[in-house]
């Protein structure tokens, strides 16, 4: 790796630089910087600071990734959710928290935020340190919470088109709850429509 790079196209053309140079430098933390600036495009600031405490949590490695400051910061993030007083009491929690499951033998090889989750209602850990397991509970609905709202943009723009885009707010929820439940309600027949219209008032005749 120390000798001198040589350039397949320009073999008798001096480099004066090292093949570790070459790798390292030249191609290796160009590709990083290349992911580190599309990472950066693609979350903010406060994203990324969320998903690095949430990585704190993270039972690989025996607890490898474990940062009770990184943690307590992901509690604040959550304001409604931790009180001041569960947040001052969640630090004294994760110090027994973090001791105890790494020395448990069960919690050796944990693979991920919920596997460590289900262990923790295995074990009833989850009893002894249930600020921590709001944690683990929170972190798990992120992604599900994040991708429903993701669905309910995408359902816009094809329920409210060019053609009607004078809906009210009430009807356009319910069209967009339509689209995107629409595997489940492919199983409602017309006669239950009917008679759940028919039950909403009073009609003059009968559907």
């Amino acid at each position: 790796m120390e000798d001198e790079y040589v350039d397949p196209k320009y073999k008798r053309k001096k480099t004066c630089i090292t093949n570790r140079y070459y790798y390292e430098v030249e191609n290796f933390n160009t590709v990083l910087d290349m992911q580190i600036q599309e990472l950066g495009n693609r979350f903010n600031e406060v994203t990324t600071e969320l998903l690095t405490c949430i990585g704190s949590l993270s039972p690989n490695n025996n607890f490898h990734a474990f940062n009770a400051q990184k943690i307590l910061r992901l509690a604040e993030l959550y304001p409604r959710d931790f009180s001041y007083e569960e947040r001052e009491n969640l630090m004294i929690e994760l110090d027994n928290y973090i001791i105890n499951l790494k020395g448990d033998e069960m919690f050796a090889d944990m693979n991920g935020v919920s596997n460590l989750a289900q262990k923790m209602v295995e074990t009833n850990k989850h009893l002894g340190y249930p600020l921590v397991y709001r944690l683990l509970k929170l972190t798990l609905v992120l992604p599900v919470a994040t991708a429903s709202v993701e669905r309910c943009f995408s359902s816009m723009k094809h329920v409210k088109t060019d053609l009607r885009n004078r809906m009210g707010d009430d009807y356009m929820n319910d069209a967009c709850i339509c689209y995107i439940e629409r595997e489940i309600l492919a199983n409602v027949t017309v006669e239950e429509v009917m008679v759940r219209f028919q039950n909403m008032k009073s009609h003059r005749e009968q559907l």
